[in-house]
C-alpha cells in the first residue's frame, strides 16, 4: 500500500494517535503514523466529505524569521515568493545545479515567521543547506519538528487569525507565471480542498477535537487520484519538475535566478522531458497490490516504475507511474512480479503528454 523509497531516513517519534483502537502503523517513511484504524475505505469516504482529519505529525517542519526571510528564500528555490502575502499557502522546489529535484517545501508565512514543511526526515538536510547559505543575511533558520506536528484536512480555505496556522494546498493552480504539462482544463483535481495545520505538538490531540481520523492510506488514495506527486514517491535522483507537471504550481518561469533554473528554462523553451507521470487503474483481481518502485515493462522492455500505489473508495487499486516519454499512450502496461506474485496489468491515463 501506499510507501515510498526516498533518500530521507530520519524519524520522529511514533506519534501518540497511534495508541487508538484499530490503528496500524503505516510503512517505510510514514512508519511513525497510522496507515489505517481498522476501516480504510470507510476513511476515505469521511475524508472525500470533508469530516475527517489525517495525522501528518511526522512531517518536518522548519522556521525561517529575520526581515530577509522572504527574498533569500525566494533566491535559492523555484517560486515566487517575494510576495507573498500572511497566510497564503505556496509551494516550491529546491533543485541541484543540474536542476534535479533535492526536496520540496510547502510555504506559509505568518506576517513574522516562515513556516515550512518537509516530507518526513527531510527537515534537517534542510537546515543544513539553509544554514550554509545565510552569509550575511538577516534569517534564522530551526528545526522546530520536536515542538510543532501537522494536521491534514479537506479544506481549501486559508486559517484565520485565532486558528492554527494553515498551508494551503494551491494543487492544481496554475498559480502564477508558469506552465502546465498535463490538463490545462478538466484536471482531476480542479476545486480540490486541502490544507495542513501547524499546531504545537503537545496539543495534537485537542486541535483533533471530536473530529473523525483517518489513516495516511485515505490521504494518499485522494492524493493519486488528484494526480498530486509526492517528494520522495514520485521523484528519484534525476527527477525534473516537467516530468510530474509540478511546474503548475512550484515553478516561476520568470523570476530571477535560482540553483537549477538553465534546466528548467532548457527544457521548457527547447524540449520535452525524458520521462512523464501517468495515472492508472490496475488490475484487482489478486489480493496484493504491486509495491512501489514496481517495474514496468512494455514489448518485454523495462520502460518505467511504479511510484504510489493505493486502493480508492471508489475505483479500487490505483497508482501513478513515471515511464520513458516515448512509451505509446494507448497500450496496457505490465509491472513485473516480484517473489511469487503475479505481473499486475495497467490501464494507463496520461497524465503528462509526451
Amino acid at each position: 500500500m501506499p510507501s515510498y523509497a526516498g533518500s530521507v531516513t530520519a524519524q520522529l517519534s511514533t506519534s501518540p494517535l497511534l495508541a487508538r483502537p484499530g490503528a496500524v502503523p503505516a510503512s517505510g517513511p510514514d512508519a511513525a503514523v497510522a496507515a489505517h484504524y481498522g476501516d480504510p475505505m470507510r476513511e476515505q469516504r469521511l475524508l472525500a466529505e470533508g469530516l475527517a482529519v489525517v495525522d501528518l505529525s511526522h512531517r518536518g517542519v522548519v522556521t525561517v524569521t529575520g526581515p530577509d526571510r522572504l527574498s533569500w528564500l525566494h533566491s535559492l528555490t523555484t517560486q515566487q515568493l517575494t510576495d507573498l502575502a500572511p497566510r497564503v499557502g505556496t509551494e516550491t522546489l529546491l533543485l541541484s545545479p543540474k536542476g534535479h529535484i533535492e526536496n520540496a517545501l510547502h510555504v506559509v508565512d505568518d506576517g513574522e515567521t516562515t513556516w515550512i514543511t518537509v516530507e518526513p526526515g527531510a527537515a534537517p538536510a534542510l537546515v543544513e543547506f539553509l544554514d550554509r547559505m545565510r552569509f550575511m543575511l538577516r534569517v534564522e533558520v530551526a528545526d522546530v519538528s520536536g515542538q510543532y506536528a501537522v494536521l491534514g484536512e479537506p479544506i481549501g480555505a486559508p486559517s484565520v487569525p485565532g486558528e492554527p496556522l494553515a498551508w494551503v494546498d494551491p494543487w492544481p493552480g496554475p498559480v502564477g507565471d508558469t506552465a502546465v504539462y498535463g490538463p490545462a482544463e478538466a484536471h482531476p483535481a480542479q476545486g480540490r480542498a486541502w490544507r495542513e495545520l501547524i499546531v504545537p505538538r503537545a496539543e495534537l490531540e485537542s486541535a483533533i477535537g471530536d473530529r473523525a481520523v483517518a489513516g495516511l492510506w485515505a490521504a494518499e488514495a485522494e492524493r493519486v487520484q488528484a494526480w498530486r506527486p509526492r517528494f520522495g514517491a514520485e521523484t528519484d535522483h534525476r527527477t525534473i519538475p516537467h516530468e510530474l507537471d509540478w511546474l503548475r504550481t512550484a515553478v516561476h518561469l520568470h523570476k530571477g535566478c535560482y540553483r537549477g533554473q538553465e534546466t528548467i528554462a532548457r527544457v521548457h523553451n527547447l524540449g520535452r522531458p525524458p520521462r512523464r507521470l501517468l495515472f492508472a487503474h490496475l488490475d484487482g483481481s489478486g489480493h496484493v497490490l504491486p509495491v512501489p518502485g514496481s517495474e514496468i515493462v512494455h514489448a518485454g522492455r523495462s520502460i518505467g516504475r511504479l511510484t504510489s500505489v493505493a486502493r480508492d473508495h471508489v475505483d479500487g487499486p490505483i497508482a501513478l507511474a513515471v515511464v520513458k516519454r516515448n512509451t505509446p499512450v494507448d497500450v496496457e502496461l505490465t509491472t513485473v512480479p516480484v517473489g511469487d506474485e503475479a505481473p499486475v496489468t495497467l490501464a494507463q491515463t496520461v497524465v503528462v503528454e509526451p
